[in-house]
Formats: C-alpha cells, sequence, structure tokens
C-alpha cells in the first residue's frame, strides 16, 4: 500500500501535485479492532472541533482500503457507511458483500466468492466427484462461502455427506470432532471454505492423528498460503487462487528497507525481530541477541522478498489505485496539454464514492472497474500442491476460471495434476459407482440422490448412457443387444432353404416328386399290362401328375415370402390336391359303377365312361379354381412381418389376407376327401380284383387323419414352424397317397410279374 501511494505522489499523470496521505491500522482479524479503527477514521484526525464552513476538512477520510476478512468488513461497512466512506477491499470475498442496499458503498478488487463458488463446483463436477465432505469457516466468509457452494453443488448434482464448521478460537473439543468426521467419513474430498488461520487449526489437529488420504479443494482463502505447505498429507490439494502478478519496482522498494524506517515501525520492527532472530533494543532480561546491523534483508529467503509470485498483493495495489483514479476524476480536469487539479478544492468522502463506481483503467497490463455491485470481473487460477524433486511442496498452475467467457467456456483445466499420495490417477469419490449403459438408476430408500442402485433394464429396453435414469423401449423393429445398450434390428426369421429342416422337407418333397415321376415311368413301361389297363390308367396318370405337382408345391412354402408366393404357394396347394382327390375320387367311382355294370340288368359304367370320369375331375379342379380366384381378387395372401409371437424377432411370413378364401380352399379339399373316403369304404368289400377301394379307403384315413391334425398344430405353431407343419401335411398325405394305392401294383409289377396276368387277375379264387 506505502508502495503504491509513493508510486502515486511520484506520478505526473495521475494526482499531479498532490500528495496522498494515509493511515495503517492493524485489525488484528479482529471484529471488535475493526470496529474500533472504524470510529477512529469516521471521526477525522484533527484534534479541533470546527463550527465554521470554510475551515479545513483535511482530517476526514476520502477513502479506505480493507478489511483483509468479510466479517471485519461489514462491521466497518456498518460505520463508514452512513458517512458515505468507500471502502475497497483487497480481501473480503463474501458474496453478502455484494448487496448494495445493504452495503452500498462497498467494493472490492477480488472476486466474491459467488464465483468462487461455481468454480469450486464446476471443478467437483468436471473430475466426477459426486460425494464429498465439506468444511468452512464459522464466519461470514466461510458461512455465505459455503451456501453459495452448496447451491452450486445442488445444481451440478453433487451430493455432501457432511457439512461442519468451526472457528479457530473454538474449544479444541470442537475441532477435533471436526477432524474425527474427515477421518471416518467415506468421501474421498473435502472441499474447504475457510481462511488461511482457520485451515491451519484443523489442519494441525488432523497431523496428530493423519486421516485416510484425502482430496483436499481450496477455496483461495488457504490455498495460496506457503505456511500451510508444510503438512504433506495434504499434498495434491487443488484450490482457486487469485491471478498471479508482478508489481514493477516493488522487489526494488521492499529490499531499500533502511534501520531508521524499521525501528520507527512496530509491525516492522516485529518482523525485523522475527526475520533475523534479534532485538533491536537491549533488555536486561533478554536473552536473544541484539541486532548489530550486520542484518541485509536482500539475503533474507522469506515470502517478503518473494514478488515473483503476488497474489492478495497486488489486489491491494489495485485498490490504492482505483481510490487514486476517483480522486483525481474528482478534482482534476484533463486539457489537450496538460492535467489541472485543484489543490484546495474541498473534497468530500461522497464525491470519491460517486467516482469509484466509474473507475475503469488498467495497470501493468491488469485491467480494474466495478460493476453495479462493486465487483471487478472474476478471474481465478486453478492450482494444485505439488511435490517438487527436493520434496517441497510448490503451487503449480493447471487451470483458470474466467467468468467474463461466454458459458461452457469458463472453466478450463490441464491434465498434469498431481493427486493425493502423489498419484496421477484421479481419485474416486462417489456414493454409488456409475450405473453402465444396459441399466438405470432407483434411489437408494433415505439416501441423497448420490446413492442408488443399478437395476437391469426390462426386457425390450435399453439405456445407452452413463447413469442414464431411465430405460427407453426399442422401435417396433430393433430389439437390445445382450448388454441392453443398443437397439439392433430384429433377425428376420423364415423356413429359409439354408435350414436343416428346409433341407430336410425340400429333400422330402423333391424325392416324393421322383417317385411320382418313377412310378409313372414304370405304369408308361407297362402300360399294356393287365394290372395297369385294369386300374384305369388314364386317371392313374393323371393323379401321379397331380401327386407330383403336389409334392412340388411345398417347395413354394421355403424361402423369404414375396407377394409373388405368397399367392402362388397356396392356390396352388389348394388346386393341385382337388386335382388330386378329383383323381382318387373318380378311381372310386370307376370301381362302384364297375361293380354295379356286372349285375344283371344294370348298364352304368354308360354313365361314368372316359369322358365323364375327365368331366368329374375338371369340374371339381374347376370349383377349386374359381374358390382361388375369388380369393386372390377379393384379399389375396400378402407377406408380412410379424412382431407380435416373439419380441425379440420378426417372424416374415404370408397373411392369408381373407381368413374365409384359406379355410374355403381347405374345407373344399376336405369336403373331397370325405366324399372319396365314404364312396372308398363302401367299395372295400366288393369282391373283385380290380377293387382298388381297400388302398383307396386306407390312403383316405391318412390323408384325413394328416389334415385333421394339421389345424390345430397349424395354429398353435409359432413363426416358421407353421410353414413346417403345412408342409409335413402336404408331404404326408401326398406320401400316403402314392404309397398305398401305387406301391402294391408297382410291387407286383416289377417284383411279381406272374401275378400281371389276365388269368390271375380273373381268377376268382
Amino acid at each position: 500500500m506505502i508502495f503504491a501511494i509513493e508510486e502515486i505522489n511520484n506520478s505526473t499523470e495521475l494526482l499531479p501535485e498532490i500528495k496522498l496521505g494515509y493511515q495503517i491500522y492493524d485489525s488484528c482479524a479482529s471484529v471488535p479492532m475493526a470496529m474500533h479503527v472504524a470510529f477512529q477514521l469516521s471521526n477525522g484526525q484533527n484534534p479541533v472541533f470546527y463550527k465554521g464552513s470554510n475551515c479545513s476538512q483535511s482530517g476526514v477520510v476520502m477513502a479506505v482500503v480493507g478489511d483483509s476478512g468479510s466479517t471485519p468488513s461489514i462491521g466497518m461497512l456498518r460505520i463508514i457507511g452512513s458517512f458515505n466512506i468507500p471502502l475497497v477491499s483487497h480481501f473480503a470475498t463474501c458474496a453478502c458483500l455484494s448487496d448494495k442496499q445493504e452495503y452500498p458503498t462497498f467494493f472490492r478488487t477480488i472476486p466474491s466468492d459467488h464465483y468462487q463458488a461455481d468454480a469450486l463446483a464446476k471443478m467437483v463436477k468436471h473430475f466426477g466427484w459426486s460425494w464429498i465432505g465439506a468444511v468452512h469457516s464459522d464466519s461470514d466468509y466461510g458461512n455465505n462461502g459455503m451456501a453459495s457452494f452448496l447451491d452450486a453443488a445442488l445444481r451440478e448434482g453433487i451430493c455432501v455427506e457432511y457439512i461442519e464448521s468451526y472457528f479457530r478460537t473454538d474449544p479444541r473439543s470442537k475441532i477435533q470432532r471436526v477432524a474425527d468426521v474427515i477421518r471416518w467419513s467415506k468421501a474421498i474430498v473435502v472441499v474447504a471454505f475457510t481462511a488461511s488461520g482457520d485451515m491451519r487449526a484443523l489442519l494441525e489437529e488432523l497431523a496428530l492423528n493423519p486421516p485416510p488420504p484425502r482430496q483436499w479443494i481450496g477455496s483461495e482463502g488457504w490455498v495460496t498460503d506457503p505456511h500451510l505447505m508444510s503438512f504433506s498429507f495434504c499434498a495434491g490439494a487443488i484450490g482457486v487462487a487469485i491471478q498471479q502478478s508482478v508489481i514493477p519496482g516493488l522487489r526494488d522498494f521492499l529490499l531499500n528497507l533502511s534501520a531508521s524506517e524499521v525501528a520507527a515501525s512496530s509491525v516492522l520492527t516485529e518482523f525485523w525481530e522475527d526475520a533475523f532472530d534479534c532485538k533491536l533494543t537491549r533488555n536486561s532480561d533478554q536473552e536473544n541477541r541484539v541486532c548489530d546491523g550486520s542484518e541485509d534483508i536482500k539475503t533474507l529467503l522469506s515470502p517478503y522478498t518473494e514478488t515473483s509470485q503476488l497474489r492478495i498483493t497486488n489486489m491491494v495495489y489495485k485498490a490504492v489505485y482505483a481510490i487514486a483514479h476517483a480522486i483525481h476524476n474528482s478534482v482534476c480536469e484533463e486539457t489537450n496539454i496538460t492535467t489541472q487539479c485543484e489543490k484546495y478544492k474541498k473534497l468530500e468522502s461522497k464525491q470519491v464514492f460517486s467516482e469509484l463506481k466509474k473507475v475503469n483503467f488498467s495497470r501493468n497490463g491488469y485491467h480494474v472497474s466495478f460493476d453495479t455491485n462493486g465487483d471487478p470481473v472474476a478471474f481465478y487460477e486453478l492450482v494444485n500442491w505439488q511435490k517438487s524433486e527436493s520434496g517441497f511442496t510448490k503451487l503449480a498452475k493447471v487451470g483458470y476460471y474466467d467468468a467474463s467467457l461466454p458459458m461452457g467456456q469458463q472453466f478450463h483445466i490441464n491434465q498434469n495434476i498431481t493427486w493425493l499420495e502423489g498419484t496421477t490417477q484421479v481419485p474416486v469419490s462417489v456414493c454409488s459407482e456409475s450405473c453402465p449403459p444396459g441399466t438405470r438408476k432407483v434411489l437408494q430408500k433415505g439416501k441423497p440422490i448420490c446413492c442408488y442402485d443399478c437395476i437391469p433394464c426390462p426386457e425390450g429396453e435399453i439405456s445407452n448412457i452413463t447413469d442414464s435414469p431411465d430405460c427407453f423401449p426399442c422401435s417396433n423393429e430393433f430389439w437390445p443387444n445382450t448388454k441392453k445398450d443398443i437397439c439392433f434390428p430384429k433377425p428376420v426369421e423364415f423356413l429359409s432353404f439354408d435350414e436343416v429342416l428346409s433341407v430336410i422337407l425340400a429333400a422330402f418333397s423333391v424325392s416324393g416328386a421322383s417317385l411320382a415321376i418313377i412310378t409313372a415311368a414304370v405304369f408308361f413301361r407297362h402300360r399294356a399290362t393287365p394290372i395297369v389297363r385294369a386300374n384305369n390308367s388314364e386317371l392313374s396318370f393323371l393323379l401321379l401328375f397331380s401327386l407330383t405337382l403336389c409334392f412340388l408345391c411345398s417347395l413354394t412354402f421355403i424361402g423369404a415370402p414375396s407377394e409373388l408366393s405368397c399367392m402362388l404357394r397356396h392356390t396352388a396347394f389348394g388346386i393341385t390336391f382337388v386335382l388330386c382327390i378329383s383323381c382318387v375320387l373318380g378311381k372310386t367311382i370307376v370301381v362302384l359303377m364297375a361293380f354295379k355294370a356286372t349285375l344283371p340288368g344294370r348298364n352304368a359304367m354308360k354313365w361314368f365312361g372316359p369322358l365323364q370320369q375327365r368331366m368329374t375331375v375338371l369340374t371339381f379342379t374347376f370349383i377349386q379354381v374359381l374358390i382361388c380366384i375369388v380369393w386372390l381378387v377379393v384379399s389375396p395372401p400378402f407377406p408380412m412381418k410379424n412382431l407380435t409371437t416373439y419380441k425379440e424377432k420378426i417372424i416374415l411370413e404370408c397373411a392369408l389376407g381373407s381368413a374365409v378364401g384359406f379355410w374355403a380352399v381347405l374345407g373344399y379339399i376336405g369336403l373331397l376327401a370325405v366324399l372319396c373316403f365314404v364312396l372308398a369304404v363302401l367299395a372295400r368289400k366288393l369282391p373283385d380284383n380290380f377293387n382298388e377301394a381297400k388302398m383307396i379307403t386306407f390312403s383316405m384315413l391318412i390323408f384325413c387323419a394328416v389334415w385333421i391334425t394339421f389345424i390345430p398344430a397349424y395354429i398353435s405353431s409359432p413363426g416358421k414352424f407353421t410353414v413346417a407343419v403345412e408342409i409335413f401335411a402336404i408331404l404326408a398325405s401326398s406320401f400316403g397317397l402314392i404309397l398305398c394305392i401305387f406301391t402294391p401294383k408297382c410291387f407286383i409289377i416289377l417284383f411279381q410279374p406272374e401275378k400281371n396276368t389276365k388269368k390271375y387277375l380273373m381268377n376268382k379264387n
């Protein structure tokens, strides 16, 4: 402060030919002492009480620099504020002092704790700490600072395990209790919003029984204090600090200290005797040596001579210059050539107060101005306690916080940070571990929001972020992976040719068609033999042709459904089976008519000759063709994605379109099969070697049994197995027909040719 005033008094630009006077008081960090000083400043320095209005008022204080603490500053403002005497503090950071209704004459060059609290909360959030402890000074600085921090922490989603307050003058039992809370808590991170003296009292108590490793987060009140860096268990502490600065000429001024100046000042005397461990005056009861004049302050290594890392000191420097500029603007006028100042102008403190609001200048590269709350632009350095190679703890800058930048860009931090116990790994301090993707958070009953359990997402839902509060369902055509953190397209399922089941069914289908073709070839090769001619060879060939189509139509059910395949598979199946049953029905009617024709007076065969047989087959088949055409025109089958049968996959299948059409096709086949079965039963006991009725009866019995069991199996089979059941029914009924009707004849033709004679067939025995 003295250096700044002397600089101003020697300046030709700022307050030329006007000298500033000053009086320095030590408030001793005591509120009563600060109040006493405030009264002295308000009373003025003149010993005589002047009544006249023209008398000098030089004894009235124009402005005050200080105090270092928020609580003493509040006490002083209650007194000097009534006289419009501005107070410019260099270290009172309580956010409460920004209230202009309460403290209209307060200004400061150090940022408000509102910004410091925000910077601390952002720092805690940046490193992922959600479970912390908090201690603070039981003072305006600590109480208001911690309140601001807790508000900011709440906005950032940070939970506080404990909040402890104390003051350095509290009984040791209370400080010991705070230390025990820190020792036994689960929170690894401790945010300390304390003054330097209060922090020393706590650390001294903790040093008696060092706690488990704790990551200390410090406010600017103590984190830059070099005296506290001797506590090794605090190594790795990180916090916010006032911007480092350099004041040109200050070091030389401090080192140019004469013995007479030291002796004239009680403060300098105390400093000198403590630094050099000697006494300036000799007393009979002193054991310490007397200073002999050989003491050289330039050789002294102490915070006094270390001016390369000034922080709070620069705030004092800016406060003095702010007041000087306010006085300058009150008594001086700028002209084009010179600056004219009125030396004898009657200056009042309220004028200085008014001009302080408008102050706007730069000094040594640092800008000085005040907003409407009397606060400067907030800028902090982020500092870290790092151990040097020599084992001493030093302060390293690791980032910054600049409130003037846009939101999201205010906080910046480097990664070269040393943490507790000298590690480079960021410590973890959470109540509950983060919930990985695929789970959601469920709060634990009666605990803060940072304490939760991780519950897996329910079926069909995912969470793709860490600590997700909810799971959300995948869309209809998507399904979660096993970790339930990504929605994948559901696998599309249909009876493809790549599957073993499809290969087996296709093999049986081709085998059946081949068997029908081979049988037709055998019949054609032996078409002139009695057994072929006796069994209506024309209908037999037509039946074998229809059976070949029946076997092959089952192949249309395999593969991805398309519009064409869906229409083809059902209509082809319906028409070929009706053709097949019509042929069997025709053969059954031929057997009955042949028997009736042998009775005396009967000539039934003339009513069922080859032409009538063809017309019967054609008529029955044509009816089925009409049913299929109506079905395809009104509401044909179409491919669809079945999303309801299985949640985790899509069934690609053919929708029936019109269920009535489908069941009409099946019903008509069933009607013909039942009619054929009834006629075959009637003809089964006819005593004739030409009679096929027994084998037709057995084949129809198999056919009806297969399709009766098909209905419930078709309805209950899921997905692609529905198609497999339908193919199985087609193949089973087709094999039943070909094996029952044609196998005995082929066996005789190929292996018992002696029975394939007219004589044998005419033998009634």
